[in-house]
């Protein structure tokens, strides 16, 4: 998983990603392909 401050970028990386909030935290997921996880911070 990656951290960076900002997602914009994380989430062009592919088609399939997905932004979301768990527990006060910004996720970007991917059920296709789990090597472009990040999270904001």
């Amino acid at each position: 998983m990656k951290i960076v401050n900002s997602l914009k970028s994380m989430k062009t990386r592919h088609k399939e990603c997905r932004i979301i909030r768990r527990k006060g935290r910004v996720y970007v997921i991917n059920k296709a392909n789990p090597r472009f996880k990040a999270r904001q911070g």
